[in-house]
């Protein structure tokens, strides 16, 4: 299992990792999309309705700067292959997306965040920090679930 940022050094606009999972695509959807799954490694989710346009909310501890809540919107779901989102925290109105591609030993995932402003550099590398710890969770959770 590797995770890589893609992101390139100049790059300040998008997030990209690429994760490569010994998990079939299934198993990597359902922790994508799975509310009891993406507490143990993004964020506590409320009111997730797997439906394109539909509102859900991620909630966590406020934070110096945060109050601790992630607005959500679908916008692209293929079951096992995308999932496209928005990610509204105060200002920072950006897109989310997960692609799932199935290899020969499980899946290569991709996420990328999309949608930072140049005076967001900040944001950006909170964002970038915060992605690579999660992910790191991700794929812990991936290696003992069933």
């Amino acid at each position: 299992m590797t995770v890589t940022d893609k992101t390139a050094r100049s790059q300040t606009e998008a997030i990209s990792l690429e994760f490569d999972l010994p998990h079939p695509p299934e198993k990597v959807w359902r922790a994508l999309t799975d509310p009891g799954l993406l507490v143990e490694w993004l964020l506590p989710v409320v009111d997730l309705k797997l439906e394109p346009g539909a509102a859900f909310t991620f909630k966590s501890q406020p934070q110096p700067g945060w109050d601790g809540i992630v607005n959500c919107r679908f916008l692209e779901i293929e079951p096992r292959r995308k999932l496209s989102y928005t990610w509204v925290v105060g200002d920072i109105d950006t897109v989310v997306t997960f692609t799932l591609t199935p290899t020969p030993s499980g899946t290569r995932l991709w996420l990328v965040q999309s949608g930072f402003k140049p005076e967001q550099k900040q944001n950006f590398g909170g964002a970038r920090y915060g992605w690579k710890m999660m992910g790191g969770k991700l794929v812990d959770l991936l290696a003992r679930s069933a």
